[in-house]
């Protein structure tokens, strides 16, 4: 071919002198023109028609092809493949243009291939990530590991290229280097290490809730990486959190919650101590009429009655006997009903899981009051569903406890101190 382009050069009469830069010149143009035009027809026509098939299919797996651009990069292959085969048969091989074009278009050819790989890998974590059920394979620290020797072995091959000496040459001599990569990339290994565990041991997935209170992290997570994870707070802001440190320190994950369909409910109310007092018989029959209360009621009636005389206040009318039965006899109190209230109230309850543990207990008195803890687990695990239930319960039980002659505890006001004067 540059034999032909030369003899035409000469038949239209250009001296010796030019001849070879001229043959080189439309040599060069001409590579470019049919590498340029091979670009074009495969991105602007063959593309077009594979994605337009590609949006007609039912598979999903050829949309994460188009979507990661896997076939884009791989319409930058032709014209360098062309340039690679053109350039020995039009351009003079002893000439300077051909050994630049050859060596160039072999270092873009093999740039272009690692970038068409790192897509391909890019295209197996989507399809991974939408298919897994459990997606406990840390398949991104994985790829990323692959990525990291993909273009290690990428930046070798270009090197022998431009220095027209074997790959093997250049890993041998590598092993002097081994101390200092290791330096290097000790942050990669500490967490490919942990990222191996964390799957061994399956600590933790992508789209997990974990909270990490020494980083402020607490929300989902998006990826586990080699090196790093995401996690998405509340807050919409994103912590990057090095892998190691799962392994390393402590954290809290939600998964179990999830997969349990319930979440607990744990919270105080504190009433004022000066409160508490017995019931009398009066009292207690006004209770009995209140359906939750009826049948604990009963039985303690039933057990005050077996455990001596003395104990109906009703048969007592001396005021000084009054107060010895008090001492004497077991009696019923206002904060013992309450707490038998609140826990049948919580076992009546529809959005109370009824299977996991319910209680009501009391806690420590502090200077503020008595403690009762309310302990039971909503039976969902969505987070607006969950303050809803939560709040419902407490709303009815601050606002019941006058009822059984409890007060709830708070700090003073303004307008508490007004209302003294």
């Amino acid at each position: 071919m540059n034999e032909l382009i030369s003899i035409w050069l000469s038949e239209q009469g250009l001296s010796a002198k030019y001849l070879a830069s001229a043959a080189i010149a439309i040599g060069i143009s001409l590579i470019f023109l049919l590498a340029a035009l091979s670009y074009y027809l495969a991105k602007h026509q063959v593309l077009n028609l594979i994605n337009k098939v590609i949006i007609n299919s039912k598979n999903t797996w050829d949309d994460a092809l188009m979507e990661h651009g896997v076939l884009n990069r791989m319409t930058l292959l032709l014209p360098l493949v062309i340039i690679l085969f053109l350039t020995p048969l039009i351009i003079e091989a002893s000439s300077v243009a051909n050994t630049l074009l050859i060596v160039l278009s072999k270092v873009l050819l093999t740039f272009q291939i690692s970038r068409c790989i790192s897509a391909l890998l890019n295209v197996s974590k989507s399809i991974y990530q939408e298919s897994a059920k459990q997606r406990f394979l840390p398949l991104s620290a994985i790829i990323q590991i692959i990525k990291l020797a993909l273009y290690l072995v990428t930046s070798i091959i270009i090197i022998s290229l431009i220095i027209d000496r074997s790959p093997v040459y250049l890993l041998s001599g590598l092993g002097a280097l081994t101390a200092v990569l290791l330096l290097v990339f000790q942050d990669t290994i500490k967490g490919l290490v942990a990222s191996i565990q964390i799957s061994a041991n399956r600590m933790v997935v992508a789209g997990d809730w974990v909270e990490l209170p020494e980083y402020g992290a607490d929300g989902d997570v998006l990826e586990i990486g080699l090196s790093t994870v995401k996690i998405e707070n509340f807050d919409k802001t994103i912590t990057t959190v090095p892998t190691y440190a799962l392994i390393s320190g402590s954290f809290k994950n939600w998964r179990n919650m999830y997969n349990t369909g319930a979440r607990r409910i744990k919270r105080t109310i504190i009433i004022d101590i000066a409160s508490i007092d017995f019931y009398s018989a009066e009292q207690i029959n006004q209770l009995t009429k209140a359906n939750l209360l009826h049948g604990y009621l009963s039985d303690k009636k039933q057990e005050l009655a077996k455990s001596g005389p003395g104990n109906n206040s009703e048969l007592d009318n001396d005021e000084t006997a009054q107060a010895l039965s008090s001492l004497n006899n077991r009696q019923l109190t206002n904060i013992g009903t309450f707490r038998a209230y609140i826990t049948k109230y919580l076992q009546q309850n529809s959005l109370i899981r009824a299977d996991l543990t319910c209680m009501v207990r009391q806690l420590t008195a502090t200077q503020a009051g008595l403690p009762l803890e309310i302990y039971c687990f909503a039976n969902t695990t969505n987070w607006l569903e969950y303050e809803a239930i939560q709040a419902d319960i407490f709303d009815h039980l601050f606002a019941i406890a006058p009822q059984f002659d409890l007060r709830i505890f708070q700090h003073p006001s303004g307008h508490d101190w007004q209302n003294k004067s």
